[in-house]
């Protein structure tokens, strides 16, 4: 994620990910985080987990720090629904007082640019009704590993993302019981209720993101994930969601809603999570991290399978619209089948798990896959190079080895 904001601690996997893939291509990256921990190194991984995540199945993530915890290729299996234990962790800053989800329907947010501005508790909300809505929920340097220039940040392999169910009220609806918004806003600002260090300008480190008015017709406000009151770890008791749009817009422990005319000035936007060339700055003209893009990838088996039927799984999705099509490859691409999609479709935001039944015989293989939108936008072959490692949907360095 972004180091226009603040500098982020590197995992003690960083360099060996990098040395990997230099050495061995994607597909060794990628199979980094699949071996099962041993005692000693589970019990690591517990003492760099902070209080506030103690509760997370712990074997199933790759501790990169405090802040940033990826899901293990393998504990996505072929489930619709990440589990909360299981789901990846990403803060921008340290997460505040654990106190602030002892009394969750106390929590306040206020709202502006509304034709009758006024500020709501979290109880006030939920008497205006309430929807759930299937989402993923991914980081928008989901891959970055895969990048060979060395991006800054944490080396996510594929884990920094995982569907989830959310439950709150819808954001137009709140914005309507107020009159509606004020003539000439463009954006839907929200800002984040992380404690600012005294003597630090707040712009230069505040959780603030502004996306498109448009993305208002899709927006809550969520109190729960899975069912589950919003723990601390993923923003409660108040996050903002923009289903369809990378996860650092949808800002935790929201604290203020603004229709804006223009993009906050906060650097996490004017210049963070922009999409720039490699070796140049942020600025706020280049586009900014908002809608996901179609991707795809194999969820298992991931190292070896026996000769004979074999089941590949994965998962797929297709961003801000609906995933239409799956297809794998056994060869790197060169030749692709029909894969089928398995489970309920929860919506357009959510993924789809799909299989694939082939006999192999013994040998190796790589296993790609490619997934298409409804709009006819296929995945890719390769990344998009840019500074930051944002954007990575290129199915070939998403695939995995096979040994059989």
């Amino acid at each position: 994620m972004s180091m226009d904001m603040i500098p982020e601690p590197q995992s003690t996997l960083d360099n060996p990910a990098r040395r990997v893939m230099l050495k061995g291509g994607a597909g060794a990256v990628a199979a980094l985080g699949l071996m099962q921990m041993s005692p000693a190194a589970l019990a690591s991984s517990h003492s760099k987990v902070p209080e506030f995540a103690q509760w997370k199945r712990i074997e199933d993530l790759i501790v990169h720090s405090a802040n940033t915890m990826e899901t293990v290729r393998g504990a996505i299996r072929s489930g619709v629904i990440t589990p909360s234990p299981t789901l990846f962790v990403r803060n921008n800053l340290p997460a505040p007082s654990a106190s602030i989800t002892e009394n969750m329907d106390n929590w306040e947010v206020s709202f502006e640019g509304v034709k009758n501005p006024r500020s709501l508790k979290v109880s006030d909300l939920k008497k205006m009704g309430a929807t759930t809505v299937a989402s993923v929920l991914q980081c928008s340097g989901n891959g970055r590993a895969f990048f060979p220039h060395g991006a800054g940040g944490t080396q996510w392999s594929v884990g920094a993302a995982g569907c989830v169910m959310w439950t709150g009220v819808p954001l137009k609806d709140v914005i309507e019981s107020m009159g509606g918004s004020v003539g000439g806003m463009r954006y839907i600002t929200g800002t984040g209720g992380e404690e600012i260090p005294a003597g630090i300008d707040p712009k230069t480190i505040m959780v603030e993101r502004s996306v498109p008015m448009a993305a208002l017709e899709n927006a809550m406000l969520a109190w729960q994930m899975n069912d589950e009151p919003l723990d601390l770890a993923h923003g409660g008791p108040l996050r903002l969601v923009f289903p369809g749009y990378y996860g650092v817009n949808n800002v935790k422990y929201v604290k203020r809603v603004a229709m804006t005319e223009n993009q906050t000035e906060a650097k996490i936007q004017s210049s963070g999570y922009r999409i720039r060339d490699i070796g140049v700055k942020g600025s706020a003209e280049q586009p900014s991290m908002w809608e996901m893009n179609v991707k795809s990838w194999i969820t298992g088996p991931l190292e070896t399978a026996n000769t004979g039927v074999n089941l590949i799984y994965g998962v797929a999705f297709g961003g801000s619209k609906s995933v239409q099509k799956i297809e794998v490859s056994l060869d790197n691409g060169q030749n692709w089948q029909a894969a089928q999609f398995v489970g309920p479709d929860l919506g357009p935001f959510a993924w789809r798990p799909f299989v694939f039944k082939t006999n192999l015989k013994a040998g190796e293989y790589r296993v790609v896959s490619r997934a298409t939108d409804v709009d006819g936008t296929a995945q890719p072959r390769e990344r998009f190079e840019n500074e930051r490692g944002y954007l990575h949907n290129g199915w070939e360095d998403h695939g995995v080895t096979i040994k059989v």
